[in-house]
């Protein structure tokens, strides 16, 4: 078949052959497995009634997982209600995720699902976690429809926007997305203050740090402590001075350490820095 293929002698037509191939996946072996997929996945869109078949009612979840991870292979927008119904009520983990990976590469047609999901109360949190995961790997297609969402009403949509930002600045240092994470500071929501500040932290950009230190007298506990784990994490001594202030400040004793560790591993990776040089 890989022959057929390369000499563009494959029969896409062949309904039976391409059923075949699906149930291929019921095979023990890994490198097997992934064998057929990729073979379905150059066959591409013809294939996708069978892979539809094969998650929606394949009694294997081996082959129902394998069916999910190929349809991101072919990213067909088609496959779409499939992958949905599979997240929602198929009882196999694997296969949830594995769903949500293939729904995440539609670009717009998958940020757009994805965050349909994550406001919906119809969903359970398990799956709207998924969703939330699966959002930073939209990728640059499904960017602007993260842009146009940052304005949710619903601080579960605004939090899981910031947090797929995150990947567009990393993979493409998308400055309007990095803007966009910094502004979250100042969201009315607590939670999604603290998924700017985590993601922030990600970045390891020192010129974040200014913005991290608004927050480090947050009103939220949580969103105090994860501001302070992001400046530990970005590794930057410029943040020493403003956390020994806000551990000054600090009338939690909860969190008193989290300032404490922070303060250390800084000093410690600036006095480490300033070794090397000699």
């Amino acid at each position: 078949m890989q022959t057929q293929l390369n000499t563009e002698t494959f029969d896409a037509t062949d309904d039976a052959l391409i059923v075949k191939l699906v149930e291929g996946f019921n095979d023990t072996r890994g490198m097997k497995r992934l064998a057929f997929a990729e073979i379905l996945g150059r066959v591409g869109k013809p294939a996708t009634p069978a892979l539809i078949d094969g998650l929606a009612n394949h009694e294997n979840p081996v082959v129902r997982r394998a069916c999910a991870k190929t349809m991101t292979l072919i990213a067909d927008p088609t496959t779409i209600p499939t992958l949905v119904h599979a997240l929602r009520h198929d009882d196999d983990t694997v296969v949830q995720a594995s769903s949500v990976g293939a729904i995440a590469v539609m670009g717009k047609e998958g940020a757009q699902v994805l965050l349909d999901i994550v406001r919906s109360p119809d969903y359970p949190d398990s799956s709207k976690g998924l969703a939330t995961w699966g959002l930073a790997f939209v990728g640059t297609e499904g960017a602007e429809y993260l842009y146009a969402s940052i304005d949710s009403d619903q601080e579960e949509v605004r939090s899981a926007v910031v947090g797929a930002l995150t990947s567009l600045v990393q993979e493409k240092e998308d400055q309007q997305a990095l803007g966009l994470i910094i502004s979250g500071l100042t969201d009315s929501a607590a939670m999604v203050r603290s998924e700017a500040a985590a993601a922030l932290g990600k970045l390891s950009n020192p010129e974040v740090v200014p913005h991290l230190t608004t927050v480090l007298d947050d009103a939220d506990v949580d969103v105090r402590k994860t501001a302070a784990m992001a400046m530990m994490k970005i590794g930057d001594a410029s943040a020493i001075a403003p956390l020994q202030s806000a551990l000054e400040e600090e009338t939690d004793e909860a969190i008193v350490p989290v300032f404490k560790l922070a303060i250390a591993q800084l000093k410690k990776k600036q006095e480490e820095d300033e070794d090397g040089w000699d």
